[in-house]
């Protein structure tokens, strides 16, 4: 698998500095958008039954287990259907099919960071059953790094990817992480939420 950041010069990215960073970029996020976050969690309990937060437990670094937030997009009752969600999935409401369409209902993940349970560039945070199927040496080198609130599957085409594929870009990433990959993603992502590509 090629990327367009593959061949750009690394600089190197150690833990502690990314963790800094982090925490440079999410709590002042956190503060300035306090106002917005809150209009749009009164938003989701006002159109749709239901809390305004979505949790579900997801594998972190080491897979140890975290409640990952987002703003609930889905009906209260979506866990009788699939797991996943396609285009045209009837159990979206109206208000949360423009929260993904923006990108807006991952913004409480920015807690997460806060947190430490995430970083705002790293593998997928997948459920448990996720990787199921994974080869023990790959699941063991994506649980070296935290999970992203974006990362280098989400800018490469997030819900048009297959699983392979999203599974290919985690492993890419964690094996090329770097200060430049991390600008390059985090650019990127302003990119793809403008164009709105890849959202189910």
């Amino acid at each position: 698998m090629t990327t367009s950041v593959s061949s750009a010069p690394c600089l190197p990215l150690s833990k502690p500095l990314k963790r800094l960073l982090d925490l440079a970029v999410s709590v002042p996020l956190l503060v300035l958008l306090s106002p917005l976050l809150l209009l749009l969690a009164v938003a989701v309990r006002c159109t749709s039954a239901g809390p305004a937060l979505f949790r579900q437990r997801r594998l972190g670094q080491h897979e140890l287990p975290f409640t990952l937030l987002k703003f609930r997009t889905m009906c209260a009752d979506a866990h009788t259907g699939p797991p996943s969600t396609a285009a045209g999935d009837t159990r979206i409401t109206r208000l949360g099919r423009w929260l993904r369409a923006t990108s807006l209902d991952e913004l409480p993940q920015l807690w997460n960071v806060v947190q430490g349970h995430m970083s705002l560039v790293g593998p997928r945070p997948y459920v448990g059953f996720e990787l199921a199927d994974w080869p023990a040496e790959s699941r063991a080198l994506r649980a070296s790094l935290k999970p992203g609130l974006t990362g280098l599957a989400q800018v490469s085409g997030r819900s048009s990817l297959s699983p392979q594929q999203v599974r290919d870009y985690d492993l890419h990433y964690v094996r090329h992480a770097s200060l430049t990959l991390d600008l390059s993603i985090s650019l990127r992502t302003l990119l793809a939420v403008f164009n709105r590509r890849g959202v189910n």
